[in-house]
């Protein structure tokens, strides 16, 4: 059930990370990565890795945005 969650949580933020990369949007990976943590959050509470593992991968595409943008050190 969490990992279901998981997915779904990382699929939302999915859809908010994919504009984020669009030039003066950046500021949309800040509304992103609150959900994503909760879904790796949720997806570590699961007996399967696979819900974790896609929304760690959301998030390093945000973590990466954000350092080259300039909006995360």
């Amino acid at each position: 059930m969490f990992n279901i969650l998981a997915w779904l949580i990382g699929l939302l933020s999915l859809i908010i990370v994919i504009p984020a990369q669009i030039p003066f949007l950046g500021w949309a990976n800040w509304i992103a990565l609150p959900l994503i943590v909760l879904g790796v959050i949720f997806g570590a509470l699961s007996s399967s890795d696979s819900g974790r593992n896609f929304c760690l991968i959301v998030l390093l595409i945000a973590a990466v945005r954000l350092m080259l943008g300039g909006g995360f050190i």
